[in-house]
């Protein structure tokens, strides 16, 4: 297990895994790196709809909406929650929002946040533009455990953040739940805010391995959550967080006034009509990934000599170990060159703050038929020899 600290600079770095995916999301012929489940067609979600939403479907006008959210979404997403109401919900333009948001809100030049590594690259970033931060890395010769006491022990008297991300992206690891709760308890004995990236939860392999949200045991944590990846409805671009705390909501309300303002009013009754359908569509999800896994097991079985693979433990996104000799880059350069199937090499994750280790991929289980681009996958590896 390492940690290591790194102070603030004044810039924000290419996003490395966007400006992947900007070069080869809508090219490559086949994504297997997705970190979304499969989506739907508009039809298959309206027809989810109840009569109320419906006719608000019908008769939306398209004006301006709620800073904090529609009222009657933030009252949907509230009901995903234990005790947390629809007053302590602010809805954003996806999670990126929230995220970048809430770093800007809760931490200034002098503070100090702790990251769990590796991670979604602005979890680190955007803190290491605001302040000094330190990483707590997951290790990987041991499924990717976490070191609480060496988390608690990177505490600091000015440490304001500690941000966790489980079902983690992009491991795919989910921690012991007893070690999330002495996370928040902590956290909330110091006075620190727990930042809780949570938008990968509801596809645990384990339901019973699910965690609790955030929001729900802590008055000084954030839940972070959205429609993209769990429910696969990204183009919705509707994202929230759940806090207790009303000043902090507030100033995050004052913060989007600087960037979306509010959010797109067909969205929010979309999202409305999914999370009243959640269950349903959570379902089905976790339906693909199941009968997706068997089909990943067989491919990677083929190839011992190449790759160590394990599920994830929750979400549909695992980081697989590549044993070539060639190097993780040049095997995922070739591969969407030659083959056309894309994956996410260990670069995209590079860290400032703990070295992610240099022969791992991301791969995406969620969607619908990956037999088609694994069949491909195997052919090429095959010709390569």
């Amino acid at each position: 297990m390492t940690s290591r600290t790194t102070t603030a600079r004044a810039f924000l770095p290419d996003f490395k895994v966007e400006k992947h995916f900007s070069r080869w999301e809508f090219t490559a012929r086949y994504h297997l790196t997705a970190s979304d489940a499969e989506s739907m067609p508009m039809a298959e979600l309206l027809a989810m709809a109840d009569d109320h939403d419906r006719r608000a479907w019908d008769t939306l006008e398209l004006g301006y909406t709620e800073t904090f959210g529609d009222p009657a979404l933030r009252e949907a997403i509230a009901q995903t929650y234990e005790n947390v109401d629809a007053d302590q919900i602010i809805c954003f333009s996806g999670a990126e929002e929230g995220l970048y948001l809430a770093m800007q809100t809760l931490l200034g030049p002098q503070d100090h946040a702790i990251v769990i590594t590796p991670n979604y690259q602005s979890a680190e970033t955007v803190p290491l533009s605001l302040c000094a931060v330190t990483g707590v890395a997951l290790d990987p010769t041991a499924n990717w455990a976490l070191d609480v006491d060496a988390l608690i022990a990177a505490i600091r008297p000015n440490t304001q953040v500690v941000s966790v991300n489980f079902p983690n992206n992009p491991t795919g690891k989910v921690i012991d739940a007893a070690d999330f709760q002495r996370i928040a308890q902590v956290c909330a004995e110091r006075d620190i805010w727990l930042f809780s990236d949570e938008v990968h939860r509801g596809l645990e392999r384990d339901p019973a391995g699910t965690l609790p949200q955030a929001a729900d045991i802590s008055s000084t944590a954030l839940s972070l959550n959205v429609m993209s990846k769990s429910l696969g409805l990204p183009g919705l671009r509707i994202g929230w967080i759940a806090c207790q705390d009303s000043e902090v909501r507030s100033r995050l309300e004052r913060a989007k006034h600087y960037t979306t303002i509010c959010n797109s009013a067909p969205s929010e009754v979309l999202a409305r009509i999914a999370l009243k359908a959640r269950k349903k569509i959570l379902a089905r999800n976790d339906a693909i990934v199941r009968a997706n896994l068997p089909l990943f097991d067989a491919f990677f079985a083929d190839f011992p000599d190449l790759f160590q693979w394990a599920p994830p433990e929750g979400s549909c996104v695992c980081f697989p170990r590549y044993l070539g000799e060639d190097g993780v880059e040049n095997f995922c350069e070739a591969l969407v060159q030659e083959a056309g199937v894309l994956l996410l090499p260990a670069s995209t994750f590079g860290s400032e703050l703990n070295p992610v280790p240099a022969d791992r991929f991301r791969i995406g289980i969620g969607r619908r038929d990956p037999q088609p681009a694994l069949d491909v996958f195997a052919r090429w590896l095959k010709k390569r020899g």
